[in-house]
C-alpha cells in the first residue's frame, strides 16, 4: 500500500466521511470556492444565505446584479469588494462561454475547464481546482494549506514544493477517483484544524507514527 494510501486510510478510519463540499447545487460549490479564500466556512455560509435570501444565487442575477449590491450581500465573507469582482469575473465567463450553465462546462475537457478558469481574474489553482472537483465532479486533487502541512511535516514532500508538484504526487499515486479525492482533501481539511496546527498535537494525531 502507498503512504498516501496508508495516511488516508488512518484518517477516514479517525474521521469517517466528511460530507464535503457543502452546496445543494453545483453553482453554489462554484460560489463557495470563491468566497472561501482567506476566510473560514461560517463566513461563507452567511453569506451564500444572503443570496438565497435574495433569490440571487444564479448566474443570471449575480451577472445583473449591479457591484455594490452584490459586495453587500457577500459581506460577511469579508474581502467583500475583492470577491465581488472576482465572482462577478467567474460569472461573466460562465455567462459567455457556458450560457451560464456548469451543466455545459461539466461536458467539456477536464484540462480544458481548469485553464479556461485560471484565466479568469481572481481564481487560483486551489480554488478551479475546487470548482472542477466538487462542482464539476472531476477527478483532480485540491491542494491546500493543510495538505502541504500534513504532508510536510511526515517528510512525504518538501512544504516549499509548487502546488503543481504536490497535485503530481497524487495524480500518480492513486487512481483518478472522484469520491477518494474529496473525501482525501476534506480529511486533510479536518487533521489540519484538529491536531496539525502550526502548534501540532502530534501525541492525539491519528496519523502520529507515520
Amino acid at each position: 500500500m502507498s503512504e498516501l494510501m496508508r495516511i488516508y486510510d488512518r484518517l477516514y478510519s479517525a474521521f469517517g466521511p466528511q460530507h464535503w463540499w457543502p452546496g445543494d447545487t453545483p453553482f453554489e460549490i462554484a460560489v463557495g470556492a470563491i468566497l472561501t479564500q482567506n476566510t473560514n466556512w461560517g463566513n461563507v455560509e452567511k453569506a451564500i444565505e444572503n443570496l438565497k435570501r435574495e433569490k440571487a444565487l444564479s448566474a443570471r442575477v449575480i451577472h445583473k446584479m449591479p457591484h455594490e449590491k452584490l459586495s453587500r450581500l457577500i459581506k460577511p465573507a469579508g474581502y467583500f469588494n475583492i470577491k465581488a469582482k472576482r465572482l462577478k469575473a467567474f460569472v461573466d465567463f460562465l455567462m459567455k462561454d457556458y450560457g451560464g450553465s456548469l451543466k455545459r462546462m461539466e461536458n467539456e475537457d477536464m484540462h480544458l475547464i481548469r485553464e479556461k478558469l485560471l484565466n479568469v481574474n481572481g481564481i487560483g489553482p486551489e480554488t478551479a481546482d475546487s470548482i472542477i472537483l466538487y462542482a464539476l465532479e472531476k477527478p483532480i486533487f485540491v491542494i491546500d494549506a493543510y495538505t502541504k502541512r500534513v504532508l510536510s511535516r511526515h517528510g512525504i514532500i518538501d512544504h516549499d514544493e509548487s502546488y503543481e508538484r504536490f497535485q503530481r504526487l497524487f495524480h500518480s499515486s492513486l487512481k483518478p477517483d472522484v469520491r477518494l479525492f474529496n473525501e482525501y482533501h476534506a480529511l486533510f481539511v479536518r487533521v489540519g484544524k484538529t491536531f496539525c496546527k502550526p502548534q501540532p498535537l502530534c501525541d492525539a494525531c491519528p496519523l502520529n507514527g507515520i
